[in-house]
């Protein structure tokens, strides 16, 4: 939540309380292009941006599905997507009566010298990121 400034306290006060709305949860639907891949190539798809945008289309208007949720989790890629008809999936989230989360985090890489541990990438650039995901209609961080 540090990746919005206090100027937007009362937005994100009034957020948090919609996410924890009774009844609703919570979509993780951030995983990253490898991982994404995975899931596709397990159904013999193609990991390409076109499969991709088509599966996250699919999680974002079954129809019902969005009554349920208070939030969508997007990987960076999703925030800027559209859906088949041109319509991009953050304005179909908020029709919907979904906020928009984005994912901030760049990732993992191995530290040197270690036995394949991980550090999580993104502290760099990371205010300025925030500052595009907001403008791009992200309305809390993971």
């Amino acid at each position: 939540m540090s990746c919005f400034t206090s100027k937007y306290a009362d937005e994100l006060a009034k957020n948090a309380a919609y996410i924890g709305s009774p009844g609703k949860g919570i979509l993780a639907a951030d995983e990253s292009t490898g991982t994404i891949g995975k899931r596709l190539s397990s159904i013999n798809v193609e990991n390409v941006e076109e499969n991709r945008r088509a599966l996250r289309e699919l999680l974002f208007t079954i129809p019902g599905a969005l009554q349920y949720l208070s939030g969508v989790i997007l990987f960076e890629e999703t925030l800027y997507q559209k859906s088949a008809a041109g319509k991009p999936f953050v304005d179909v989230l908020k029709e919907g009566g979904v906020l928009p989360d984005i994912k901030v985090d760049k990732g993992t890489l191995e530290l040197n010298g270690t036995n394949g541990e991980t550090f999580t990438q993104g502290l760099d650039g990371l205010a300025q990121r925030c500052q595009k995901y907001y403008e791009a209609g992200a309305r809390f961080a993971k």
